[in-house]
C-alpha cells in the first residue's frame, strides 16, 4: 500500500522531483527502498545507456538499419518498470523503450536478435527494428504507427475491468503521439470506462523536429487530462525515483479500481529522432549539452554515493560486467544465423493459399 505521505497532488506547476541536482533527497517523506532496489535502479539505467550505445554501433557497421536513440529517457523508463508487475500487468512501449523493455524483463538476446532479425527474433524478422514483443511479459509489441497502439492498450484494460482481475495497463509514447487523433480517442474512452491504465508521456520536446511549442497549445501534456476526467502529474523524467513513486502510486491506483492517470515525464533525448535524423538542423548543440549536465543517471549516481552506496569501483565493476552480458548477447543473436526467407509465408495462414504458394515456389525456385 501507498503510505498518505508519499502521494503527490496532480496538475502542479513544476515537475515533481525528490532529487536535487546534487544527488540530495528533496521528498517530505522518508526513502522505502532497501541498498539492494536503489542499486538496482541505477543498473537497470545503466544497462539500458549502455546497450544504446552498442547498439548505435552495430547500426553504423550495417548490422542493422535503424536505431531510436534512448539516451535521456533512462529514469524514467526505469520508474515505470519498477513500477508494474511483468508479466501480470500489460506493458504497451513504443520504438523508443529500450530501457524500459530490458528493465522489464525482455532478453537482451531478444531485443538485439530483433534488431538485426536474426533467428533469435521471437517476431522471426518481420518488424523493422527496436519493435520487439513478448507474449510470455505482456509486452505488446511496438507499433511504427505513431499513438496506433493506444486504442489496443485501452481495450486491453477494459477487457481487465470487465474480467475483474487486478492486472493494470501502462501504454507509453512520446509527446509527439498526443497530437494523433487515436490518442485522444483512446484516453477518452479509458475515462469514459474508468479503465485500469496509466498513460506514461515522455515529453522530450521534438516530435522528430517539430518542438512542443507547435504541437499544442497548452502548457504542458499533463494539464490535458482535466478534459478526460482524471487526475494528471508532471514529473522530472531525470529523476528516477520521482518517476519510480509517482507511477506507483497510479498503477496501484489503478489496481485498485480507482481509475485512469496520466503521467507526463519531462525528458531530453540526447541523440537524433533516429539513425537517420540529423537533429543540429532544428536543435542548438547548447541546448543538447545543457540537458546533458542534467543526466538522470549522473544525478542519481550522485545520490548513491552521497548515501555511501556506490563508488567508482563498483561503477568500473559494473560496467564491465553489463558490457560482457551485452556482448555474450550479440554474440547468440548472430549466431542464431539469418531469417529464412520462406518464414515470410508462415505464421498466417493453418494451410497456405494458392497464391501465397506460388509466390513462394517463384521465390524459392
Amino acid at each position: 500500500m501507498i503510505r498518505e505521505s508519499q502521494s503527490f497532488p496532480p496538475f502542479t506547476e513544476e515537475p515533481i522531483r525528490v532529487i536535487g541536482e546534487a544527488g540530495d533527497w528533496l521528498a517530505p517523506f522518508d526513502l522505502d527502498l532497501t541498498s539492494a532496489q536503489l542499486k538496482g535502479f541505477y543498473r537497470d539505467m545503466l544497462t539500458g545507456r549502455l546497450a544504446d550505445e552498442r547498439l548505435t554501433r552495430l547500426q553504423r557497421r550495417g548490422k542493422s538499419s535503424f536505431v531510436a536513440p534512448a539516451a535521456g529517457h533512462e529514469a524514467a523508463q526505469v520508474g515505470i518498470a519498477r513500477a508494474l508487475r511483468p508479466g501480470h500487468d500489460w506493458l504497451f512501449p513504443y520504438y523508443r523503450d529500450l530501457t524500459l523493455m530490458l528493465a522489464f524483463g525482455l532478453p537482451a538476446v531478444e531485443f538485439i536478435g530483433q534488431a538485426l532479425a536474426t533467428r533469435a527474433d521471437p517476431s522471426r524478422g518481420r518488424q523493422m527494428p527496436y519493435h520487439p514483443g513478448s507474449s510470455a511479459l505482456n509486452l505488446f509489441t511496438v507499433a511504427s504507427p505513431i499513438a496506433s497502439h493506444i486504442p489496443p492498450a485501452v481495450g486491453t484494460a477494459i477487457a481487465m475491468k470487465l474480467s475483474d482481475r487486478s492486472q493494470v495497463t501502462l501504454v507509453s509514447f512520446g509527446d509527439g503521439a498526443t497530437s494523433e487523433g487515436d490518442w485522444h480517442a483512446g484516453i477518452n474512452l479509458a475515462g469514459a470506462q474508468g479503465a485500469p491504465i496509466v498513460f506514461a508521456c515522455q515529453n522530450n520536446g521534438y516530435a522528430i523536429s517539430v518542438d512542443l511549442k507547435r504541437q499544442t497549445g497548452s502548457d504542458n501534456i499533463a494539464v490535458k487530462a482535466h478534459a478526460y476526467g482524471m487526475p494528471g502529474y508532471l514529473v522530472d523524467g531525470m529523476d528516477v525515483l520521482a518517476s519510480y513513486y509517482v507511477a506507483r502510486e497510479v498503477v496501484q491506483r489503478a489496481r485498485e479500481g480507482v481509475g485512469p492517470a496520466l503521467i507526463e515525464f519531462v525528458v531530453y533525448r540526447y541523440g537524433g529522432h533516429s539513425s537517420a535524423d540529423d537533429d543540429s538542423r532544428y536543435r542548438p548543440r547548447q541546448e543538447v549539452e545543457s540537458w546533458r549536465r542534467r543526466d538522470g543517471i549522473e544525478r542519481f549516481r550522485r545520490f548513491l554515493v552521497r548515501r555511501e552506496l556506490w563508488s567508482d569501483d563498483e561503477e568500473e565493476a559494473a560496467r564491465h560486467e553489463i558490457d560482457e552480458k551485452l556482448s555474450a548477447a550479440v554474440r547468440e543473436a548472430e549466431a542464431a544465423g539469418p531469417v529464412p526467407l520462406e518464414w515470410m509465408f508462415e505464421d498466417v495462414y493453418a494451410e497456405v493459399p494458392e497464391h501465397l504458394a506460388k509466390q513462394r515456389e517463384d521465390l524459392l525456385g
